[in-house]
């Protein structure tokens, strides 16, 4: 944990390898994280969503709503570099995503039911697949080359790292 309210698990550490047990751990926490959300969200009223999580950043419900939009280009990035060769992904403006009407004021119930669909369809995919697919690649016009698993280790992140900023909120106020 870091005192950078930005970064409360800290900065994503690509790894430079991955093995089995770490593969299985990022599978445990992208599983994990539609529970972590809901159970992070569990209760707040509508003020308490529409509070930034930090001077500046984002509040709860449009957390909730980026979650799904960038876990939907994620599984898509997946299924990309499964099924071409070395595919070159679109990345998206997530800033300007966030800015949107359905994500400032959207029920949050949408997104968390988006993602508990969405978690068990990538999961059971991730763990359907033989060994040397994780090496398999796809094209990131902004971070380069990347593998499932390179994608897997950001995504496990990325459920943690915004499921705390929602937590870290909610021992600030002491909701």
């Amino acid at each position: 944990m870091t005192e950078d309210p930005r970064y409360p698990i800290g900065k994503h550490q690509k790894p430079a390898h991955v093995s089995a047990v770490q593969r299985e751990e990022f599978i445990r926490d992208i599983d994990a994280l539609p529970r972590n959300l809901q159970s992070a969200v569990q209760g707040l009223d509508a003020a308490q969503l529409d509070t930034p999580y930090r001077e500046g950043g984002w509040t709860v419900r449009q957390v909730v709503h980026h979650l799904a939009d960038s876990h939907m280009n994620a599984y898509t990035r997946f299924k990309l570099a499964l099924t071409e060769q070395e595919p070159v992904i679109k990345p998206y403006n997530e800033k300007d995503w966030a800015e949107l009407r359905d994500s400032k004021s959207s029920p949050i119930e949408l997104s968390l039911a988006i993602l508990e669909g969405l978690h068990t369809r990538w999961v059971t995919s991730i763990r359907a697949q033989a060994e040397e697919k994780f090496s398999r690649k796809f094209r990131h016009p902004e971070r380069g080359i990347m593998n499932i698993d390179d994608l897997l280790a950001l995504y496990a992140w990325h459920s943690r790292h915004h499921v705390a900023h929602i937590v870290r909120l909610r021992e600030r106020m002491g909701w």
